[in-house]
C-alpha cells in the first residue's frame, strides 16, 4: 500500500479555488478602474487585493494581485507627490503620468485575467 500524499489538492477544489481567485482579482481590478474616474474605489480596490492575495497562492492569478498592489500604491505615490508639486507645473505632470500609468496597469491586467494569462 502506497502513502499518498495528505497536501495534494484535488483538481475539483483546485478549480475553486482558481475560480475564486480570478473572481477576487476581477473585483480589485474593477475598483482600481473605477477609481481612476472617482477616487474611493481606488482604495477599495488596492485594499481587496491585499486580503485577498493569500487566497491566491497557488493560482495562475497570483501575479495579477501583485500587479494591482503595485498598481495601487505607487499610483497612490506618485499620484501624492504630483500634488505636493502643484504650485510648480511639474506636479500636474506628475498626476497625468500616473493616471495614465495606472489605466495601462489596469487594463493589461484585465486583458491577460480575461484570457487565462498570469500578468
Amino acid at each position: 500500500m502506497q502513502k499518498t500524499d495528505q497536501t495534494k489538492v484535488e483538481p475539483a477544489t483546485e478549480s475553486l479555488m482558481d475560480n475564486q481567485a480570478k473572481l477576487h482579482a476581477l473585483i480589485a481590478y474593477a475598483g482600481l478602474a473605477l477609481g481612476l474616474f472617482i477616487g474611493l474605489p481606488w482604495f477599495a480596490g488596492g485594499i481587496w487585493a491585499i486580503i485577498k492575495r493569500e487566497e491566491a497562492k497557488d493560482t495562475v492569478y497570483l501575479s495579477h494581485y501583485s500587479n494591482a498592489i503595485k498598481t495601487f500604491w505607487w499610483g497612490l505615490g506618485i499620484s501624492l507627490l504630483g500634488v505636493l508639486l502643484t504650485f510648480i507645473f511639474v506636479g500636474y505632470l506628475f498626476i497625468a503620468g500616473a493616471w495614465l500609468w495606472s489605466v495601462y496597469r489596469v487594463l493589461k491586467g484585465f486583458a491577460k485575467i480575461t484570457t487565462e494569462k498570469p500578468y
